[in-house]
């Protein structure tokens, strides 16, 4: 079992930047544009550590999507991140189990 930092956000620079940030600080990270390509790529690996999701992004976080990824990845924490600070998203992030919810920017 894999234990990392998994960064899933559309913006290169965002993505770019947390990632920078995270290995700065010692944590080995993987970064990723989409949910469905970091989806993809575990495959049926079982991984553990700490997703962090942007919730705005091309691809909606639908229901099905949302239900494979806590299937698939029991073992996440997931801090959700976003620029959408709405009653919505905090709902999202309520849905995901998520450990923690920020509003971007995020301050190092």
């Amino acid at each position: 079992m894999t234990s990392r930092v998994f960064v899933v956000d559309d913006d290169p620079s965002a993505r770019k930047g947390l990632s920078r940030l995270l290995r700065t600080a010692g944590h080995d990270v993987c970064d990723f544009s989409s949910l469905r390509e970091f989806l993809d790529s575990i495959g049926s690996q079982q991984v553990a550590g700490c997703l962090l999701l942007d919730l705005r992004m091309p691809e909606p976080l639908d229901e099905k999507m949302q239900a494979k990824l806590l299937a698939d990845c029991p073992g996440l924490s997931i801090i959700v991140i976003t620029g959408d600070d709405t009653a919505t998203a905090k709902e999202q992030a309520k849905n995901l189990k998520a450990v923690g919810f920020f509003r971007k920017p995020v301050d190092g």
